[in-house]
């Protein structure tokens, strides 16, 4: 039988607003609207949770957000910003995921099915994702997590901000039929009025239609609609770029100076790296050291070698990467480890398996 998904929706909370409440200490705790000037045609791109505290709201005319809150402070996105944030939240996915589908700069699903860390617990890998994004981009997330996308992203709305929120195989069933339509994913404000015309105001409700009901009224939405009804979602996670390297990093609750520490750090990750590296039949030859200082400036040191890495060769090589930066005199914050320089052919053929199992993994309950 083959195995359960485990799918992660991430998504940051009020992200632009965030973004800037941390790049301006004085926007904090305040109502901060992104987006257009009060006085212009303009929409509101993103607000804080103390702007929606007075009903506003993305997409809201920003002429109306002023009558709303006065006092709220406008700025101007910046996108450049947002995407480099963005950026870095992507790089704390793939430590964890095998499949990683942005929705937008600020989402995404994951697939951690077959991530070994944390003894594959998709709740402690949730947990981990939101603390290694906070500790490097002091901004916070919130996760849902379940063993499809469609309950996975409902999941993530659930307890904002800072949430994280699971909702089990034998728990999908009961936790929809429970949902207010309108809380559906993939349901807008249009559709929803169509449904609660004809009766349907829950997922219970939902789930009395029959397929051919469903396709008869909404169309080729109904399969869809039918589906997640019953808590069921197909859809496999995909990647809008193939991996080309597995890593893990961790950050020191306190700066560490001692080599023969660091080094034991280093080997901690290398074991985890290396038992995801198995489970997902590839074949590394490129090892890669990340150092972050006490002063967050941070430098990596690489190696390629003939054959593949293993914890044997990974110790032997350590030294020589270690000694070829500052550790020792400077004190360290973070040090990560990660393998590259996949074999072209086990990649293909892990990912093909890999597609394969995902695509088998959900039965119908």
């Amino acid at each position: 039988m083959a195995q359960q998904r485990k799918i992660i929706h991430v998504d940051m909370d009020a992200f632009f607003a965030s973004v800037e409440q941390r790049d301006q200490p004085d926007y904090q705790g305040k109502p901060l609207i992104v987006g257009g000037q009060p006085n212009s045609r303009g929409v509101v791109a993103a607000c804080s949770y103390e702007a929606r505290q007075f009903g506003i709201h993305s997409a809201m005319p920003c002429s109306q957000a002023y009558r709303l809150c006065p006092q709220a402070i406008f700025v101007p996105p910046r996108f450049e910003a947002y995407r480099e944030v963005s950026t870095q939240i992507r790089e704390v996915f793939w430590r964890y995921a095998s499949e990683v589908e942005p929705l937008s700069l600020d989402e995404a699903y994951l697939d951690v099915t077959y991530t070994a860390e944390y003894d594959g617990s998709a709740t402690l890998i949730a947990k981990a994702i939101k603390r290694d994004i906070l500790a490097e981009t002091n901004l916070i997330a919130s996760a849902g997590v379940s063993y499809n996308k469609f309950l996975a992203k409902v999941a993530s709305d659930m307890d904002k901000p800072d949430g994280l929120y699971v909702i089990k195989p034998e728990q999908g069933k009961d936790f929809v039929a429970e949902l207010a339509i309108g809380k559906f994913h993939g349901i807008g404000p249009a559709t929803e009025k169509k449904m609660t015309e004809v009766g349907i105001s829950t997922g219970h409700d939902l789930a009395q239609w029959s397929l051919e009901q469903l396709t008869d009224k909404f169309g080729k939405a109904g399969n869809y609609y039918h589906h997640i009804a019953r808590g069921i979602d197909h859809r496999p996670v995909r990647s809008e770029r193939i991996r080309k390297s597995l890593g893990k990093e961790t950050t020191f609750a306190e700066d560490i100076l001692s080599v023969e520490l660091l080094t034991d750090k280093v080997l901690a990750l290398a074991e985890l790296v290396l038992a995801s590296l198995e489970k997902q039949q590839l074949t590394a030859y490129t090892l890669t050291l990340k150092v972050k200082y006490n002063n967050f400036k941070q430098v990596t040191r690489a190696v390629t070698a003939e054959k593949k890495w293993d914890l044997a060769a990974i110790k032997q090589a350590l030294p020589n990467l270690l000694v070829k930066t500052e550790a020792g005199s400077k004190p360290v914050r973070l040090i990560g480890l990660s393998l590259s320089g996949f074999d072209k052919q086990t990649s293909a053929t892990s990912l093909q398996q890999l597609a394969l199992s995902l695509d088998e993994s959900v039965s119908d309950q």
